[in-house]
């Protein structure tokens, strides 16, 4: 199952997507009556064409995002650096989270900003110590993210910096359920043109891994979000320019880049 959260009119509303592909304009989305993390999945009967609604970030956490670092090998080697021994965490707050569509507005203090496609944990409720045997337990599904990264900084520079930008986690363009994440191919295009190209099978740590150590630091409310990393094939990007993140089983998430 597929869960979109959209705009019709002006008020959002939660839907269950119907139909395949990753063109949300030839879906029909099965509208929901109140919000599916809190209320279950509830049809109203209502069906709209996905062409007559905004997409918005399936989720805005109401508390956080966490997110872990160089948890691909080659990606942290082409960066120069090495696999930490243990997952490197950092926090982004909710108000980094945009949708499908809305602009990546560069930092004025960077001139270096990178795309990261990968892969984000939705978490359905309120969790802490989560072993990994049960992890699982605790997701809602999962949905695409894009890490916007500001690198001017350095390795050891402020990650808040780096990091914590308004409109540097774009989400969407649904979540995704009853979804295996073992082994999901993440792309990433700049302009049409491929720059990235792995699986989450190249994880250093898995999603079960990553959910027992953030819950061990964190306790997890429900529609926090956890990134699990980026696959090798990072890079700059530049306003006028769009840059599209794709998640086998989830869906394409595009976003153009601005400069203000």
């Amino acid at each position: 199952m597929r869960i979109a959260r959209v705009a019709v009119g002006d008020d959002p509303r939660y839907a269950v997507v119907q139909g395949e592909g990753n063109d949300p304009d030839s879906w029909q989305l099965a509208m929901l009556s109140g919000d599916p993390l809190y209320g279950g999945v509830e049809p109203t009967g209502q069906v709209l064409p996905g062409d007559a609604v905004r997409f918005l970030a399936p989720v805005i956490p109401r508390s956080k995002v966490v997110g872990v670092g160089r948890n691909y090998a080659e990606h942290a080697a082409e960066l120069g650096n090495e696999v930490p021994e243990a997952p490197l965490v950092f926090l982004k707050p909710n108000t980094t989270v945009i949708g499908p569509d809305d602009p990546i507005v560069l930092p004025g203090y960077s001139s270096d900003v990178h795309y990261e496609g990968e892969l984000a944990v939705v978490v359905s409720r309120l969790c802490k110590d989560v072993p990994v045997a049960r992890a699982l337990d605790v997701v809602l599904g999962y949905t695409v993210a894009n890490d916007i990264t500001a690198r001017d900084h350095g390795a050891t520079g402020p990650w808040t910096l780096k990091k914590a930008f308004d409109s540097s986690c774009p989400l969407g363009p649904v979540i995704a359920t009853d979804l295996d994440p073992g082994d999901l191919r993440v792309r990433t295009w700049v302009d049409g043109e491929l720059r990235q190209d792995g699986s989450t099978s190249q994880m250093v740590r898995g999603v079960s891994e990553l959910i027992a150590y953030v819950s061990s630091i964190f306790t997890l409310l429900p529609g926090d979000v956890i990134l699990t990393g980026t696959p090798a094939g990072v890079g700059r990007i530049e306003a006028g320019q769009r840059v599209e993140v794709e998640i086998e089983g989830i869906g394409r998430l595009g976003n153009p880049v601005v400069r203000r």
